[in-house]
């Protein structure tokens, strides 16, 4: 079993979150259904699966056990996290991407706690709600300071969990 250190962690889960969230910015800025903080929850949520993996195997082998009971659990969250998306009584409009991923993410952070890998749930849960309390804030601070236009965003109520 690998023990990865506190710095060891931050950096795979910061730089997971911080490639995520990029992704998600440019999307946001082309007017997609998806920005920052979803995008950047997901490459928390799949960087923190992946560090429990590594942490519970020999370095660079992970048992067939380990990756069938993650790849499991992360499968049945997937359809989970579909129902959060679509409304039919929404017109089938897309909505609740952030709060899907955060589902996601809850996933991962239970099969951390259930590992008991308390400092990649420590980092995780950090990085997450860093993400989520500033991440609307620097999308739409760009969206002004790049001239893009914010009508999807408009619509939204801070109260809708998107």
């Amino acid at each position: 079993m690998t023990e990865l250190d506190w710095s060891e962690i931050l950096l795979r889960l910061g730089v997971a979150t911080l490639a995520g969230g990029a992704i998600g910015l440019n999307r946001d800025l082309h007017s997609k259904p998806i920005g920052l903080k979803t995008l950047g929850i997901v490459g928390l949520s799949t960087a923190t699966a992946v560090l429990l993996a590594v942490e519970f195997t020999e370095p660079g082998k992970i048992t067939d056990a380990t990756s069938r009971v993650i790849q499991g659990i992360l499968t049945g969250i997937g359809f989970l996290g579909a129902g959060v998306i679509v409304h039919e009584s929404e017109r089938f409009r897309v909505r609740g991407l952030t709060s899907a991923a955060c589902t996601f993410l809850a996933a991962c952070l239970g099969i951390a706690c259930g590992t008991g890998q308390w400092r990649i749930v420590g980092v995780a849960l950090a990085l997450a709600f860093v993400l989520l309390t500033v991440g609307r804030r620097i999308e739409r601070w760009l969206h002004r300071a790049l001239g893009v236009r914010q009508d999807r965003h408009d619509r939204e109520t801070p109260s809708s969990g998107a």
